[in-house]
């Protein structure tokens, strides 16, 4: 059984993105294939001239390049690759994405290409172990995204920031629609497989930085804020719906001064313009309207309603002035209305 599933990790193609890559990518290629790995991608992200003899070097038998004329990115590399394999190999259960900084020890790969042969329907994450001796930049920004994605998301994953990731053949496609195109490609990817059902396993691996991960292209801040605005992206569309939500609200309550009318008008507004900008900003949903409006409506009507009686109470028992307490009831609701929207309204359920 354990010979059986060797086999079939070394059939799995190794997708390695590389831009101006120092000397580890061409010790990383050559030990996969001494250790039979059959199918190596590396996509050149546009490195130019300079860099050509080193991607010479590896121009060997089961190695594929493919280039970009330009550097458009490590997601745009990613899904590059990915597209090719599945042209490519279309049998394949999926395909492996290591990084071409030498920070992936090659029997770690191999270990991620066995389990997501095991788990050919799961995303695979190769997970380090963030000590203290590794790179503030890296630790830092590993535990923030980590909070950051057990808040917005609600999982809990050791490693949100790896690049050795097991990626089944049945997500590629949802993959290769995303619009991302940098680092943020990876956030985005447990995003979607967030919401399409798509389980995630975790393989502890080797914790590597050569020279304090210098040879790494990422940049913390830019490429940080680019992360954590994806994460943010709910947060913002959901101000923008309760600004246009207040404006309404209080603009039909100057003039009719009814707090059900006023409610009902500024919900019908704010719901129409949150509902398309979520689906397809946040949540990349791709189902039917005829599936997920439903339950978004439901939610919504819920809401209104819950919001409704709650300002009336605090407006006619307590005394506030109804913009108070809109205010009041509604933030504690907007918690309950993304976790509801995250684990319900935008995620396909498995059969």
């Amino acid at each position: 059984m354990l010979q059986r599933n060797l086999s079939t990790a070394l059939d799995v193609p190794v997708l390695i993105p590389a831009y101006k890559p120092a000397e580890p990518l061409m010790a990383v290629v050559r030990e996969l294939l001494d250790r039979g790995v059959r199918h190596i991608i590396v996509v050149n992200d546009g490195s130019g001239a300079d860099f050509r003899d080193r991607f010479h070097s590896i121009d060997l038998p089961g190695v594929s390049i493919v280039e970009h004329a330009i550097n458009l990115g490590k997601g745009a590399a990613l899904k590059t690759g990915m597209n090719y394999a599945l042209v490519k190999f279309p049998e394949c259960p999926g395909v492996v994405t290591a990084d071409a900084d030498g920070q992936h020890h090659p029997g770690d790969i191999i270990r991620v290409a066995e389990r997501l042969a095991e788990e050919h329907e799961s995303l695979v994450l190769g997970v380090r172990s963030f000590r203290a001796d590794v790179p503030l930049r890296s630790r830092l920004g590993n535990d923030i995204t980590r909070f950051m994605m057990r808040i917005i998301m609600g999982q809990n994953l050791a490693d949100t920031q790896t690049g050795l990731r097991g990626v089944p053949a049945t997500l590629i496609p949802h993959l290769l629609r995303l619009t991302s195109a940098g680092y943020e490609f990876e956030l985005d990817m447990l995003i979607t497989c967030k919401h399409i059902s798509c389980p995630i396993a975790q393989v502890p691996i080797q914790t590597i930085y050569i020279e304090g991960n210098k040879s790494s292209h990422f940049r913390p801040v830019l490429d940080s804020m680019r992360i954590y605005f994806l994460l943010l992206r709910f947060s913002v569309l959901s101000i923008l719906s309760a600004l246009v939500d207040y404006l309404v609200f209080w603009l039909v309550w100057r003039q009719f001064a009814s707090i059900g009318r006023a409610q009902a008008t500024a919900r019908v507004v704010s719901v129409a313009f949150n509902y398309f900008a979520v689906r397809r900003v946040v949540f990349h949903s791709r189902q039917r309207h005829a599936i997920v409006m439903p339950r978004y409506l439901a939610l919504a009507v819920a809401n209104a309603l819950l919001s409704y009686a709650g300002i009336k109470f605090l407006n006619l028992s307590l005394g506030l002035p109804p913009i108070a307490a809109k205010v009041a009831v509604e933030l504690p609701l907007f918690i309950a209305n993304f976790a509801i929207q995250r684990d319900f309204v935008f995620t396909r359920r498995k059969a």
